[in-house]
């Protein structure tokens, strides 16, 4: 599938949401689309759908915690099960254990998700705003990007950028800490500019003048750490370069006078205030939740007809993000069937997805040593395909959400794709335990939420619509039902076959044909999660 000919408009979509459409829509907007959600939001209208995703309220999350003392470490400052982010000291041991805590408290959150953009929108600023912990080498700080990210990703873009910008983590990450009158660095103001507000694209003329301007504006920014807890970013008028600032033409040769003291940190406020001005901003970010929610390519009809009017948007309401999502995600043009099943699921997408929309069980916080071990699991899942949350590649992020042409085709290849098998067998089949703690698929107890698992035409249906967001043959499912459930047959088959197998499973005595039910089930859903429309959402 593929979005090829798309010409549906940003126009809001009508009529109410078929179980298709909520589907489609939970598929992109959350980790896997949970059947309790789908069944939440069919019958809905779009703009009622988008009120539940951008305005239901959440409170914060609790944070991390020690989950990993052992008989070679204990943490002497922080009681297990206790959190860390109230540690005033660091050390290498430490510091590494607590980042693999970030880690998994990040994946268990992503996985407990409530039906709400902002978990999404989280993994979409991180790659926006990229940074990667084991360069940072700091957990807390780390952690407290996090919530910055976690807090602000449906807010407003340019308290967004204000904030990230003396953010510890991205002090650290891009040098702003090291960033003084005496020797300008050049590294934040670069990327300010080129990844995080005006980009790359054809309405981009900036240069490298505006890059050695930027830079000694944002001179004096450092990390106040005394206390880890308290650590922030703060201005220093000692380190500030007080002279003037010129930009170029494409900033309107705008000076940004230089100011002496406590008043230099207002020159950030004046060049942010220059690079918002800047229409570019508005169509780079658009183009980059367009690629993120709908397709990677962004034809010149796509460019006229979706992203100018929702940078239009964008800018009108001073770049708050909700309104943009709104209509974006109540679009004909998001709803359009040539925009369902074209993406290539990421791994965070696919790991996560497959947990949720299977409905396995992790342990509870009483447990909560197996339970961040199996949340980490999940995260080296992931990571291993490609996609490890906390460190993308570099500070461009994943490249899968920028590389032309591929795009999301490099997610998969040679070695992701055997990966992604192995995961979904063994998940259906022996599960990952850790302790006497398993989380693995239940397939009978899975079935148990179908609305006519008995008929073995009903199953595969359901199993269909619920796993895939493109059709199956015929031809194939009549493959799957002869190849699978009514395997082992003599003779001729018949649907009854399974359809008394199945009814017989109230009969717990019975343990062989719970066996055989069992194995076929599992087998099932081996084969459905390794075939290719099993990848794309």
């Amino acid at each position: 599938m593929g979005n090829t000919a798309v010409n549906s408009n940003i126009k809001p979509y009508k009529g109410r949401l078929t179980k298709e459409d909520a589907t489609h829509l939970l598929k992109r907007t959350m980790f896997g689309a949970r059947q309790v959600d789908v069944a939440v939001f069919t019958g809905k209208k779009a703009n009622d759908a988008l009120e539940i995703l951008l305005n239901t309220p959440e409170d914060l999350p609790a944070p991390p915690v020690n989950n990993y003392n052992d008989d070679k470490y204990t943490d002497e400052e922080i009681p297990p099960g206790q959190t860390w982010i109230t540690a005033s000291k660091q050390s290498g041991m430490n510091g590494g254990k607590r980042k693999n805590s970030l880690r998994s408290w990040w994946t268990g959150l992503m996985l407990a998700q409530k039906p709400t953009l902002r978990e999404k929108m989280t993994l979409f600023w991180h790659n926006h705003f990229s940074t990667e912990m084991n360069k940072v080498d700091n957990a807390f700080f780390s952690y407290k990007q996090n919530m910055l990210l976690r807090q602000s990703a449906l807010g407003n873009f340019k308290e967004m950028v204000r904030a990230i910008t003396t953010d510890p983590a991205m002090l650290k990450y891009l040098n702003g800490n090291n960033n003084v009158k005496k020797a300008p660095d050049e590294n934040y103001g670069r990327e300010l500019q080129e990844l995080f507000t005006v980009g790359k694209g054809p309405g981009s003329h900036y240069n490298e003048d505006d890059v050695k301007a930027a830079a000694r504006v944002l001179t004096g920014f450092r990390i106040e750490n005394k206390v880890l807890p308290e650590a922030h970013g703060l201005f220093d008028p000692k380190r500030h370069d007080e002279t003037d600032k010129i930009f170029s033409s494409f900033y309107n040769n705008t000076v940004i006078k230089g100011r002496k003291g406590d008043e230099g940190s207002g020159e950030f406020d004046d060049m942010l205030d220059m690079i918002m001005a800047q229409e570019e901003v508005s169509r780079f970010i658009c183009r980059k939740l367009y690629r993120f929610f709908i397709y990677h390519n962004i034809d010149s009809a796509t460019e006229k007809n979706i992203i100018t009017p929702l940078a239009r948007t964008f800018r009108k309401h001073n770049y708050d993000i909700k309104p943009v999502l709104a209509e974006l995600l109540c679009s004909n043009h998001f709803f359009d069937r040539n925009n369902r099943g074209c993406q290539i699921k990421s791994p965070v997408d696919f790991c996560i997805g497959l947990c949720r929309e299977f409905n396995i069980s992790f342990p509870g916080d009483e447990d909560y040593i197996q339970q961040y071990s199996l949340w980490y699991t999940i995260h080296n899942t992931a990571a291993v395909q490609q996609q490890s949350i906390g460190d993308p590649p570099n500070v461009a992020g994943w490249q899968a959400y920028y590389q032309v042409p591929q795009f999301d085709k490099i997610w998969i290849n040679s070695d992701t794709l055997p990966k992604r098998n192995r995961f979904t067998d063994k998940i259906v089949t022996s599960g990952f335990a850790k302790d006497k703690k398993k989380i693995i698929v239940d397939v009978i107890a899975f079935l148990q939420t179908f609305a006519n698992p008995a008929n073995p035409d009903a199953l595969i249906g359901e199993c269909i619509q619920r796993l895939y967001t493109v059709p199956l043959s015929d031809t194939e499912k009549q493959h799957i039902k002869e190849g699978i459930l009514l395997s082992g047959l003599q003779g001729m088959m018949s649907d009854h076959y399974w359809t008394d197998a199945f009814t017989q499973l109230k009969d717990e005595a019975n343990n062989e044909n719970r066996k055989d039910v069992t194995e076929k089930l599992k087998r099932l859903f081996q084969y459905l999660m390794n075939l290719p429309q099993y990848q794309l959402c």
